[in-house]
């Protein structure tokens, strides 16, 4: 029974392990270097 809540655990850790590491960062602002529809107008 323990290795049913061993796997569980360790599914839950790597779920938040990726969560994690794919969270956008608080202090980095978004750089906007795509151009914006009114330049596609020209």
């Amino acid at each position: 029974m323990w290795v049913i809540f061993l796997e569980a655990g360790l599914a839950l850790l790597l779920l938040l392990i990726i969560v994690w590491a794919t969270w956008p960062r608080r202090g980095q602002a978004q750089p906007n270097n795509l151009p914006s529809e009114d330049k596609r107008d020209e």
